[in-house]
């Protein structure tokens, strides 16, 4: 979906926080977004009264930016990707996609926002950080009776069968964390093995990593597995939602921010990049429906965010798992021996 920005209303002329921005900043920039519409649109819209730069959004699933990406890299129409899982990112630095740059607001940041850019050799990094988990539709569990999981083995019991969903993790970055991080808590054989009990309850594996918790809150299924700020940006609009992390333990997500490769805009890029690790850019996040972890220390979380040390988080290996051979050789798994099982 590409999303034209309007015109400009005016831009702030002086007082920018982005090194080397101006008034006389102008052109445009190309943004591959992978979080939700919401902060996406807030985000340009923000940027462009900054500097004056006019955004062009397309926004995708980190999955699919990630294939498009690869698919363009003859003829790159991209300047950033914003958002999204960090796996992709890293695949996507690992395959010569993106080009490392060092930020001046590195030093702000949180510690696993910056093991990301040492990681990728200063390719991508960390903007916010979400936690993997469950969510449920209140109302359907309670008029079943039945008791809303809480661990990865409560979600293969008989009672949920057809009564879950998950993204595809050939589409999804959400989807490959769950992936990655049930190999990392139940060893490789034994997560694939959880793997074919779980699918006996999957009534859809869709596209997006959101969708789930969307139909969910509006009873189309009874559980998601997702990312737990996702749930909670929809229980803060009023719907029936609860959510978990595994007791067993759980992964999560940096969400992260690339330089394309070969971009027409680099300079506009890099002005998008110093912009959005700022405390003021993702401090809009909170006000826009959005409820991860900041990356910059000083930025401002919604209070309902989950809170990373509350919650029993397995030490994931992001190298390991962010690269390209990895993440296809678990898919290609996932696809032969998961994904084709008859219903």
């Amino acid at each position: 979906m590409k999303r034209w920005i309007g015109p400009l209303a005016g831009f702030i002329a002086c007082g920018l926080l982005v090194p080397g921005a101006s008034a006389q900043s102008k052109g445009e920039v190309v943004v591959y977004c992978s979080v939700l519409n919401e902060w996406c649109l807030a985000a340009s819209q923000a940027f462009e009264r900054k500097t004056g730069v006019k955004v062009i959004l397309n926004v995708k699933g980190s999955g699919e930016v990630g294939a498009q990406l690869r698919a363009e890299a003859s003829n790159p129409r991209a300047d950033v990707w914003w958002g999204g899982t960090g796996d992709p990112h890293l695949a996507a630095a690992e395959a010569d996609l993106t080009v490392a740059y060092k930020p001046a607001a590195l030093g702000e940041l949180h510690p696993w926002a910056v093991k990301q850019w040492e990681q990728s050799g200063g390719k991508t990094i960390g903007i916010y950080a979400g936690v993997l988990g469950f969510t449920w539709n209140t109302e359907l569990i309670a008029s079943k009776k039945l008791q809303a999981p809480k661990c990865w083995a409560d979600l293969t019991r008989a009672e949920f069968r057809d009564e879950i969903q998950m993204s595809n993790p050939s589409s999804s970055g959400t989807a490959y964390t769950a992936l990655a991080t049930l190999i990392q808590v139940m060893g490789e054989d034994k997560a694939f093995g959880y793997l074919k009990g779980l699918h006996r309850n999957i009534s859809q594996y869709t596209r997006s990593g959101p969708a789930p918790v969307r139909n969910a809150a509006r009873a189309e299924t009874m559980i998601g597995i997702i990312f737990l700020h996702d749930a909670v940006a929809e229980a803060n609009e009023g719907f029936p939602l609860a959510t978990a992390a595994p007791c067993e333990g759980t992964g999560y997500e940096i969400g992260s921010m690339s330089l394309v490769k070969g971009g027409r805009n680099p300079d506009n890029a890099k002005l998008w990049y110093e912009w959005s690790l700022s405390a003021e850019a993702q401090s809009l996040a909170k006000e826009n429906k959005s409820f991860q972890v900041p990356s910059n220390r000083s930025a401002a979380a919604h209070p309902k965010a989950p809170r990373l040390e509350d919650i029993k988080l397995v030490d994931y290996d992001f190298a390991k798992y962010g690269s390209s051979e990895e993440r296809k050789r678990i898919v290609s798994r996932w696809e032969q021996e998961v994904g084709m099982l008859p219903k």
